[in-house]
């Protein structure tokens, strides 16, 4: 599934700071980034739907070369599970995460084949402060999964919440767990 993934290819920008201390102000509107490769293979295909998208074009070759794509592809959820990984090992911080509200415009723009080398290219589209909580911000990135020949495959607008430099000094502790 995985090659040994790279940060930049194509001379997008980079991160100043590493994963473990970047938090939201290292994210800056109109910074883009490039990040993987992931390989595609037909066992990974398979596999993953036969567990959570049992369709025909997903889980049997056969079948699949007869159906709507004349041929076997990913489903879409192992795509976003692939970009979610690329996206986790080289985009968010590691100390700094605090989880996401969700995505917006979520879109399947191309079958995703066996063979397929995807990378991940992102562009910070808005970067602010929580009004509720200022240790923290809200930062939206476009995300494309883009296949070999540079076609996205997927897009979407994620949504991270993040914490401020600093702002870990003041988080209340969980409570005690009772016996």
């Amino acid at each position: 599934m995985t090659d040994a993934p790279s940060a930049d290819a194509g001379g997008s920008g980079e991160f100043a700071v590493p994963a473990d201390e970047r938090y939201f102000e290292d994210y800056e509107v109109g910074a883009t980034y490039e990040f993987g490769t992931v390989t595609v293979t037909e066992q990974e295909i398979v596999g993953f739907a036969a567990r959570y998208d049992p369709q025909s074009f997903h889980v049997d070759p056969a079948a699949a070369r007869q159906g709507p794509f004349g041929g076997l592809i990913a489903s879409g959820w192992h795509t976003c599970a692939l970009m979610m990984r690329l996206f986790a090992e080289h985009y968010l911080p590691t100390t700094a995460s605090l989880g996401s509200p969700g995505v917006d415009e979520l879109r399947w723009l191309k079958p995703v084949r066996p063979g397929d080398r995807l990378r991940l290219r992102l562009r910070v589209v808005e970067a602010r402060r929580s009004r509720s909580d200022p240790r923290r911000g809200i930062v939206r990135t476009f995300a494309e999964l883009v296949d070999q020949v540079g076609e996205p495959v997927l897009s979407m607008t994620v949504v991270s919440l993040l914490l401020a430099r600093g702002g870990d000094q003041d988080l209340p502790t969980a409570p005690p767990a009772s016996g």
